[in-house]
């Protein structure tokens, strides 16, 4: 199965994992299957993935999860934000996990013309999330229309239900989005200009930019250490062979790990990489109690340990 991979962790211990992503020009192992959310305990000695049910009503054949996020509030329930491209359209459905029987209750579909192209998400709150648009057109020409011609025109978005706006823009192609553990700042990757974005939430939850950090790699999805506050990249060093797929000479994969980006000089270091021969196209890496979980565009997922 084709496998784009962001675990977040739930109350410290499990993770919800979405597979089945179908995008434009990238390989898929599993074209006629639709996406699903999974659910791994990285407690358990040989964690296993538990695929969630989803309530009736909702479009299962033509779900394509994409990003993904949740949110827990003061009662301990947990929602579920999740990116959908729906027959090529941008839509974030949000759900409620149903602890008692493992499902997924559907509770909202959100559209709106802000949203042209949503990559990634980060919730803060039960209906209030910042999403990543990584291109400012929907329509699949102009989208490589704006990436040729480098127009610096896309951004991050945040959603309430009574409020939507454009918080921060002037990216090449934002992708990944995550929040620090003390909720005061965002991190953006910036996938085509090799960066990570440092931004300052304020309590307009608008974002003001703090720093930018360079990268030689190109830099897709983020996640955090619980323990720590690192950040963890699923990276790729050659992005060419992402889009020209051959099994004789396949995307290699590269996990990054930073520590104190706050600082004048944040550490970098290489956590894992391999040319493609055990995992292909790495787009995520989430770690908790030095167990590793990296997952891909298109291939399978790694579970490993530090």
């Amino acid at each position: 199965m084709a496998v784009w991979l962001l675990l977040t962790l739930l109350n410290g211990t499990p993770g919800m994992v979405k597979v089945g992503l179908k995008y434009p020009g990238l390989h898929s192992f599993a074209p006629d299957k639709p996406g699903g959310i999974l659910m791994m305990d990285l407690k358990d000695e040989n964690p296993r993935a538990l695929e969630l049910r989803i309530s009736r009503g909702f479009n299962l054949a033509s779900f394509n999860p994409h990003g993904i996020s949740t949110f827990i509030d003061s009662d301990d329930t947990v929602y579920l934000f999740v990116v959908n491209h729906p027959e090529s359209k941008n839509t974030v459905e949000i759900f409620k996990f149903q602890e008692e029987d493992n499902s997924l209750l559907h509770l909202k579909t959100v559209r709106h013309e802000l949203l042209p192209s949503v990559n990634d998400i980060i919730a803060v709150g039960p209906a209030h999330f910042y999403a990543t648009n990584d291109h400012y057109f929907s329509d699949p020409f102009l989208k490589y229309l704006e990436t040729y011609l480098n127009l610096h025109w896309t951004n991050v978005v945040y959603y309430s239900p009574n409020e939507v706006k454009v918080v921060a823009e002037g990216f090449d192609s934002p992708n990944g989005i995550n929040i620090s553990p003390d909720k005061k700042y965002i991190y953006v990757a910036d996938i085509l200009a090799h960066e990570i974005h440092v931004l300052e939430k304020q309590h307009n939850m608008n974002l003001t930019q703090v720093k930018v950090l360079k990268l030689d790699t190109l830099v897709d999805n983020l996640s955090i250490d619980p323990s720590s506050g690192d950040i963890l990249v699923g990276c790729h060093p050659n992005g060419q062979k992402l889009f020209i797929y051959d099994p004789n000479n396949p995307p290699s994969s590269q996990v990054l790990r930073i520590q104190n980006i706050l600082s004048e000089k944040p550490t970098v270091t290489i956590v894992y990489a391999n040319n493609g021969s055990v995992l292909q196209g790495s787009s995520v890496a989430s770690v908790y109690d030095r167990k590793l979980l990296i997952g891909t565009l298109y291939h399978r997922a790694l579970y490993c340990e530090l």
